[in-house]
């Protein structure tokens, strides 16, 4: 179910015309998920972006958010998002691996019961929190840690989603993928990535592929 916490303001960036705009952009690229597309009209994305980009908030592009990590383009959030609802009508649990802005977790937290995002660089970890925070989302739980360790402890989830792109998608955070559960992530070498999602039937995985995609690399270990 979608929860109405989030508050399109009306501003020079945000007005509604502009999220009618996105939505209209994102159905013409193929989402065609109601639930997504409200989620993505809800969550503003100039929020979690630096002041000298705000102006290319709602271009349908990735954007640089420090640290050579990105915040991935609005399409590429919906589809991912899209993939991982699957039509579901509950999605119980969510593991995001590279939390980074913090907007692809504020999308999630519109149809998800929980969110749990990890984040290995510490100044991007402590920023997304900060973001969060007065936008009244409280189904969002942060980490810093190595994302590709997942988080064993909270166990197992409905949906994975992998926002940095490793060669191969690491073997724990299936195991950590509750049955009937989707994993979506890019896969591949840097210059040579798909985005592909998993689902796991009774212990087993089905792998799809999806459309080619760019995103910055996976990497183990943290940065304080």
């Amino acid at each position: 179910m979608v929860s109405s916490k989030s508050t399109t303001l009306t501003n020079g960036f945000t007005s509604e015309r502009t999220h009618k705009r996105l939505v209209t952009g994102l159905r013409r690229k193929g989402i065609t998920d109601e639930t997504v597309l409200l989620a993505m009209a809800s969550i503003q994305r100039d929020l979690f972006i630096e002041d000298a980009l705000k102006s290319r908030a709602y271009e349908d592009i990735a954007l640089p958010i420090g640290y050579r990590q990105t915040i991935s383009q609005p399409f590429v959030v919906a589809l991912m998002s899209q993939i991982l609802r699957s039509n579901r009508d509950k999605l119980g649990r969510v593991l995001e691996v590279g939390t980074g802005s913090g907007y692809q977790a504020a999308v999630l937290s519109e149809f998800a019961d929980r969110v749990y995002t990890i984040e290995r660089i510490q100044q991007l970890f402590d920023a997304a929190k900060l973001r969060l925070a007065p936008l009244g989302i409280k189904n969002v739980s942060f980490r810093h840690g190595d994302g590709t360790s997942g988080w064993t402890v909270n166990a197992p989830f409905d949906g994975i989603i992998l926002t940095a792109a490793p060669a191969v998608v690491p073997i724990n955070l299936f195991d950590q993928l509750a049955d009937g559960g989707i994993l979506v992530a890019p896969e591949g070498e840097e210059q040579n990535q798909t985005l592909v999602y998993w689902k796991k039937t009774h212990g087993s995985l089905r792998r799809v592929e999806s459309v080619p995609v760019v995103f910055v690399p996976m990497i183990s270990g943290m940065i304080s």
